[in-house]
């Protein structure tokens, strides 16, 4: 080994990139197993999902699954990670050069490459059975749980904080039973539970050097849940012109034509494998998932402040009221945003 120095943006693990005197090159990840406790899973669930994904890949003229699907080595020990004397838990992957990723979508281009990737990862794995993959974070995107903490947050209110949030309170109540509309589906069967990634972030992507999606990385959320989680945390961070924590509401609004590259391009490569409820289901998850994340930064701002890092005491509020901005802005273009769905989705079945 010549090097091993601190790698990307991830605020979860710790990764090192590593350089080898014979040209290799690894990524090394410490896995943060306070958030992930049950590693054997954690890592079972990767290896399921990345055998899968290469063996697809070997199929099709043209494609390489060494660059196109993670690749974990296996250990002499463990299987697929190491345990040290610390007890901490170590991966590596191997290292995926010329490629980059982005942690703003900036262009059309980039929203339709984002989408492609997305949709591919979860029409490659439409037909892994979903009982061998486990849950690696329980409830991650179940709204009723997140619900159930901000009313314990409410009940307790240790910080004293909450004869200032009425106007959040009323927000998130009036809204509760319609974003329930997915898990109801689901518990009712029209929606099919699915292997998703459940963190859809733009720099989950890596791309070529002609700015083409080459691989879907970070896979430590891969677990069941329905396909329009993922497409909303997606659309949650695409369309949005100002930043999370906007302190201005007036300056957070929709870039259109950035949430309709992503659906042209989600949709091309999930179309195949889409129910019509799932399609429909898709508007639903728009609205829901900054819903969600606003009522997790609000819980957090009730109990003082212990999950998320914060700059200022009222950070968490700040960024509450962003994303209920953004449900807002969102619920006034649900009927355009789900139009544009349509047209894709009609589109693609022709």
């Amino acid at each position: 080994m010549i090097s091993a120095r601190p790698f990307g943006s991830g605020h979860i693990n710790d990764t090192y990139r590593v350089v080898t005197d014979i040209g290799t090159n690894y990524l090394l990840q410490k896995i943060n197993h306070l958030v992930f406790k049950d590693v054997v899973g954690l890592m079972n669930n990767q290896v399921h999902v990345t055998s899968h994904i290469k063996n697809k890949l070997k199929a099709i003229h043209g494609a390489d699954p060494e660059k196109e699907v993670l690749t974990i080595i296996e250990t002499n020990i463990n299987g697929y990670f190491s345990k040290d004397e610390e007890g901490s838990y170590w991966r590596i992957y191997n290292f995926l050069d010329k490629t980059k990723s982005y942690d703003l979508v900036l262009t059309e281009k980039q929203a339709f490459e984002g989408g492609k990737a997305f949709g591919r990862f979860q029409a490659m794995l439409a037909d892994l059975d979903i009982n061998i993959i486990v849950d690696t974070i329980p409830y991650f995107h179940n709204i009723q749980f997140r619900l159930a903490n901000l009313d314990k947050a409410i009940a307790a209110d240790p910080m004293h904080r909450l004869n200032k949030l009425s106007a959040e309170i009323e927000f998130v109540n009036q809204r509760r039973d319609g974003m329930c509309r997915i898990l109801r589906q689901g518990r009712e069967g029209m929606l099919p539970e699915r292997i998703i990634h459940n963190d859809t972030k733009f720099n989950n992507v890596l791309l070529d050097e002609n700015d083409k999606a080459q691989c879907v990385i970070d896979l430590d959320t891969v677990m069941p849940g329905y396909v329009a989680y993922d497409f909303g945390d997606a659309i949650r961070t695409i369309i949005n012109n100002a930043p999370e924590d906007e302190p201005e509401l007036n300056r957070i609004n929709l870039n259109i034509p950035l949430f309709t590259a992503y659906v042209k391009g989600y949709l091309h490569q999930a179309a195949g494998f889409l129910t019509e409820a799932e399609v429909n289901s898709l508007i639903d998850g728009v609205l829901l998932m900054p819903y969600m994340q606003g009522v997790r930064f609000l819980t957090d701002y009730l109990n003082g402040d212990t999950y998320y890092k914060i700059h200022s005491p009222w950070h968490n509020l700040q960024r509450a009221r962003a994303q209920f901005q953004l449900v807002r802005k969102l619920e006034e273009a649900r009927e355009t945003l789900y139009n544009i769905i349509l047209k894709y989705w009609q589109h693609e079945n022709k």
